[in-house]
C-alpha cells in the first residue's frame, strides 16, 4: 500500500500544477477594473479536470484499505472520469472496468481503452451504478463511486487542491481574492471543495454553479423541485445529472445559473477562437455563466476578478459540439448566442437571446 500511495503522489509531483490564464476581455470591461481567469485543467496527463478527482478517489480507496494488490476498480462513467481512473489503475497495475451506456461514443471508449481500461456496456443508462457495484462485488474489487465520494475524497483544507492552487496563483494579481469562482457540477465535488475552502480561509469569494439543460441540480437547489429527476441526462458532457448526486453540497453554493445548451456550445467555440485553445462544452457552460457575472459587475460599477475552469480540450468533441451537422440533427441553433458573444467582444455588453 505504501508504494502505491508513493506512485500516485509521484504522478502529482511530475505533472506539477495547471496554468491560470488571463482571459482577454474587451476594453470597456478591463478598464472597469475587472479580470477574468481560466484555470486550464486540460493540461493534466489525462487531459481534464477529472484527473484530480481520479487521483483523490484512488488515494481515498488506498488509505481506507479498500484498494489492495490485485483489486479490480470499477466506475459508472462514460467520460473523462473513467479515462483518468483507468490511467491510475494502470499506474498501479490494477484492472479497471468502466460501466457505461451502450450509446457511448467510440471516441470515449477508445480513450478509456488506450489507458488500459475495459468498457462494460449496458442498455439502460440508469443501470450503470448498480452494474458497477455488482462487478466490484463479483470480483472482490472496489467501486470508486465518484458520485458519492467526490466531495469527501479531496482534502478541501489544502494539500494542493484546486482551490488552494487558484488562490496561490492569484496572489500577485490586482484582485487576489476573486469575487466569484464559477464551476459546473457533475459529481459536485469541485464546487464542494472550493466552497469549503473559501469558508475555511475566511475569503469573501462566492461560488457560482452553472447547470446545463435537463439537469436536476438547479431545480433542486432553487427549491422548485427538491426531489428533481430528469430523463436522459445532459447533452453537455461532464456536467449536469439526471438526479442530485450525493456529492453535491447545496449549502456551499451561493448562486446557480441555468445555461442553454446552445449557449454552452457557442461559448466553447468562441472561447476557442479567442484564446487559441480548443475547449469542451462544459468550459463553454462555465464561461457563459462567468461572462454574465462579469457583465453584471461592470453594470454595477464593481471591480474585481472572476475565475472559471477550462475543464478539458475540445478535440474530444470534434464529432459533436464542433460538428454543424450534429447540432442541426438535434435542433441546436447557436447563432443567437454567437452573435451575443461577438457583441460582448465589441462593447462588453452580454445580452441573453
Amino acid at each position: 500500500m505504501h508504494d502505491a500511495v508513493r506512485k500516485v503522489e509521484a504522478d502529482a509531483n511530475r505533472s506539477a500544477d495547471t496554468h491560470l490564464h488571463v482571459f482577454p476581455l474587451p476594453a470597456p470591461v478591463g478598464d472597469a477594473g475587472i479580470d477574468l481567469y481560466l484555470k486550464d485543467e486540460s493540461v493534466h496527463p489525462t487531459g481534464s479536470l477529472k484527473h484530480r478527482l481520479a487521483r483523490s478517489l484512488v488515494l481515498y480507496g488506498l488509505c481506507n484499505g479498500w484498494i489492495r494488490e490485485g483489486t479490480t476498480l470499477t466506475e459508472a462513467s462514460s467520460g473523462s472520469t473513467a479515462v483518468s481512473e483507468a490511467y491510475f489503475a494502470r499506474l498501479l497495475g490494477l484492472p479497471f472496468v468502466a460501466v457505461m451506456p451502450r450509446s457511448t461514443s467510440t471516441e470515449k471508449i477508445e480513450l478509456i481503452e488506450l489507458q488500459g481500461g475495459t468498457c462494460h456496456l449496458v442498455d439502460d443508462p440508469s443501470a450503470v451504478y448498480d452494474e458497477a457495484r455488482r462487478i466490484a462485488e463479483d470480483t472482490g474489487g472496489h467501486y470508486l463511486d465518484q458520485f458519492t465520494y467526490a466531495e469527501r475524497a479531496t482534502d478541501w483544507r489544502g494539500n494542493n487542491n484546486i482551490a488552494e492552487s487558484i488562490f496561490h496563483q492569484l496572489s500577485q494579481e490586482r484582485h487576489p481574492v476573486p469575487e466569484w469562482v464559477v464551476v459546473g457540477a457533475g459529481t459536485g465535488g469541485t464546487s464542494a471543495t472550493i466552497g469549503r475552502y473559501v469558508r475555511y480561509q475566511r475569503h469573501a469569494t462566492r461560488v457560482c454553479v452553472v447547470d446545463p439543460e435537463n439537469s436536476a441540480f438547479l431545480p433542486a437547489w432553487s427549491g422548485a423541485e427538491p426531489d428533481c429527476t430528469r430523463e436522459g441526462g445532459s447533452r453537455i458532457e461532464g456536467i449536469g445529472r439526471p438526479r442530485v448526486e450525493p456529492s453535491f453540497v447545496p449549502t456551499i453554493v451561493d448562486a446557480m445559473v441555468g445555461v442553454p445548451d446552445a449557449a454552452s456550445i457557442a461559448a466553447a467555440r468562441w472561447c476557442s477562437a479567442v484564446t487559441g485553445r480548443k475547449v469542451g462544452g462544459s468550459t463553454g457552460t462555465a464561461l457563459w455563466g462567468a461572462l454574465q457575472l462579469v457583465a453584471g459587475m461592470r453594470d454595477e460599477g464593481r471591480a474585481g476578478s472572476v475565475v472559471t475552469l477550462l475543464c478539458d480540450g475540445g478535440e474530444r468533441y470534434a464529432n459533436t459540439y464542433y460538428d454543424d451537422a450534429w447540432l442541426a440533427a438535434r435542433g441546436i441553433d447557436i447563432a443567437p448566442y454567437t452573435a451575443a458573444l461577438e457583441e460582448f467582444s465589441r462593447s462588453g455588453d452580454l445580452v441573453t437571446p
